[in-house]
Order: structure tokens, then C-alpha cells, then sequence
């Protein structure tokens, strides 16, 4: 705990400067982040294939380095979607000999299950109004972690899932929600009270992401636990000291993020 403690207040301070500072150092740091985190994705289902891991790596560099020309650009998105699985399907009936069919598989998930949705923060960052409501996703993802586990201890007595997470259970999932959801909404206050922002209703977009983030942050961690389940490991990595990989202390943004960023596009209109 003490490991795990330490590793927070020196990881936290930088992850604060760089979602301040966004543009290209986010964007890179985005970046390091997502390759790590489709290494160690790639590794816990012992893809063999180098080849097709570099496959992978090459699409997550050139969607984040292009991101906002991907994203944004009419049909761009489903160019570059079509090309990685064109390629991929290639590359495996090139080499079939080192590859498979289920390696190519994996490695299409991996980058959008870490990079695609791992890169939602910088989106957030870039969204109008993103340097206020990108706390939005750690709020929800970290706050509903906190309350789920000191309501699991002090109130929890029925098992949520316990073929995946023993420990989880449903009064500390119900807690989880509450508490991201306050802390949402006391964000949002204090939002209306140093940052008044008239044309947007703070309290319906801090409230909206509050309920429906930590919800996904919930099955964004239990999505990550059965798949540690299926491959017989214990973390997805020794990165972060006291945490695991990149995948175990981000596994339930990797759900928030986006959550609060469709909502963002929903609520806040572009041309305000």
C-alpha cells in the first residue's frame, strides 16, 4: 500500500502538468502511453508475431500523430480503419506461417481497446472548453474507484461478479456511481462559481458523466479483470510500482474518457 501510495503522488503531479499544458506534449506523452499500453495487451495474449505487433504500432503513431485529421475530416476515420484491417488481412495471408488469423484479431482489438480509446483524452483536451471538463474523466473513473472500495468494505455484503472479482460488490458498485456523481457535481459547482459559463449547462454535463462514467469505469475494470482472468496473469504490467501496467491503473478511464467526450460534442456546440 505504502508502494502503491508513493507511485500516486509522484505519477499524479505529472499526469496534472501535462493534461494542463495539453497540445504536443499530451499528445506525445498520449502517445508513449498507448504503445506501452498495446505491448503489454500484446503480451498478456502472447502474440508471437512480431510483424503483426509492428502493424499495431505503426497505426497507433500515425493515427495519434494525424489525430485530428482523422478524426475530423469527413469519412478520414473509416479510411484509416479499412486500410489497418486491409493490411492486416494481408500480412496474415502473407505469413501465414508466423502468424494467424487470431493474432490479426488481437492486434486490431488492442489498438482500439488502448489506443482509439486512450486518445479520448486528448480529444477532450482539444474539445472546446476540454481544459475545464477533462477532469470530467478522472473524476469519474478514480472517484467511483474510491467510493466503490470504502463502501465494498463498509457496507458490501452481496458479490457483484464474483467469478471475475471476488472483492467487488454490488453496494460498493452502487457506491462507486454515487460518489463519481457528487464529485461530479461539486466539480460542476465549483465550475458555476470561478468559471460561469453561459452557454453550456455545467450541471447536466458534469451529472451526465458522473452517472454514466462511472458506470463504464466499472465495466471498464472488470472488462480488464476478465481478461487478466483468460490469460492467467496477475497485472498487465510492472510500469507503475504499487499499480501494474499502464492498462491496470488506466483501465477504467480508458471507458470515462470517451464517455465525456460525446456527451461534451452532445451538450457544447462547436461554433459557440
Amino acid at each position: 500500500m505504502t508502494i502503491r501510495i508513493l507511485s500516486s503522488v509522484v505519477g499524479l503531479p505529472v499526469l496534472i502538468f501535462f493534461v494542463i499544458y495539453g497540445g504536443i506534449p499530451l499528445q506525445a506523452v498520449i502517445l508513449l502511453a498507448g504503445l506501452i499500453g498495446m505491448h503489454e495487451f500484446y503480451s498478456a495474449f502472447s502474440l508471437k508475431s512480431k510483424g503483426v505487433q509492428y502493424i499495431g504500432y505503426f497505426f497507433a503513431i500515425v493515427y495519434m500523430i494525424f489525430i485530428d485529421k482523422i478524426i475530423n475530416m469527413q469519412n478520414m476515420f473509416n479510411v484509416f480503419v479499412s486500410l489497418l484491417l486491409l493490411i492486416l488481412l494481408i500480412y496474415t495471408v502473407l505469413f501465414h506461417q508466423k502468424t494467424n488469423a487470431e493474432e490479426g484479431m488481437l492486434v486490431f482489438f488492442g489498438f482500439f481497446y488502448v489506443m482509439f480509446l486512450l486518445s479520448h483524452v486528448f480529444l477532450i483536451r482539444s474539445y472546446i472548453y476540454g481544459n475545464i471538463f477533462i477532469w470530467l474523466a478522472f473524476i469519474s473513473a478514480w472517484g467511483c474507484d474510491t467510493g466503490a472500495y470504502f463502501t465494498g468494505v463498509t457496507m458490501g455484503k452481496h458479490k457483484l461478479i464474483p467469478t471475475l472479482s471476488p472483492k467487488k460488490t454490488i453496494e460498493g458498485a452502487i457506491g462507486g456511481v454515487v460518489t463519481a456523481t457528487m464529485l461530479a457535481l461539486l466539480y460542476g459547482w465549483f465550475i458555476e462559481k470561478k468559471f460561469p459559463l453561459e452557454e453550456v449547462n455545467v450541471f447536466l454535463l458534469c451529472g451526465l458523466t458522473g452517472v454514466f462514467g462511472s458506470i463504464l469505469s466499472q465495466i471498464g475494470d472488470l472488462a480488464a479483470s476478465a481478461m487478466k482472468r483468460y490469460t492467467g496473469i496477475k497485472d498487465f504490467g510492472k510500469l507503475i510500482p504499487g499499480h501494474g501496467g499502464i492498462l491496470d491503473r488506466f483501465d477504467s478511464v480508458l471507458l470515462t474518457a470517451p464517455v465525456v467526450y460525446y456527451i461534451m460534442m452532445f451538450l457544447i456546440r462547436v461554433e459557440l
